[in-house]
């Protein structure tokens, strides 16, 4: 794992997204602490929902009639946004 300053990240922004792109984790520092670790994102997938939700209780009848409720709210809005322009 590599260790940049924050002067050394800032400066260098481009490089250090290479070197996370290429799956490297970066250390930032400042003033001799650590104050980031910046590396690739990881991609999620459905199971990473499945256990995002595993034990969550699915929401009742009264959460879709407020849902339905709230869409019969909007309307579409009608004129050019841009006419003020």
């Amino acid at each position: 794992m590599r260790t940049m300053t924050a002067t050394e990240a800032s400066r260098r922004f481009s490089d250090l997204l290479d070197a996370v792109e290429a799956g490297e984790t970066i250390t930032i520092t400042r003033g001799n602490r650590r104050i980031a670790e910046i590396g690739p994102a990881r991609r999620r997938t459905g199971a990473d929902l499945d256990a995002a939700l595993a034990g969550t209780t699915p929401p009742d009848d009264a959460f879709q009639e407020s849902i339905a409720a709230a869409i019969a709210l909007l309307r579409p809005y009608e004129g050019d946004p841009w006419a003020d322009a």
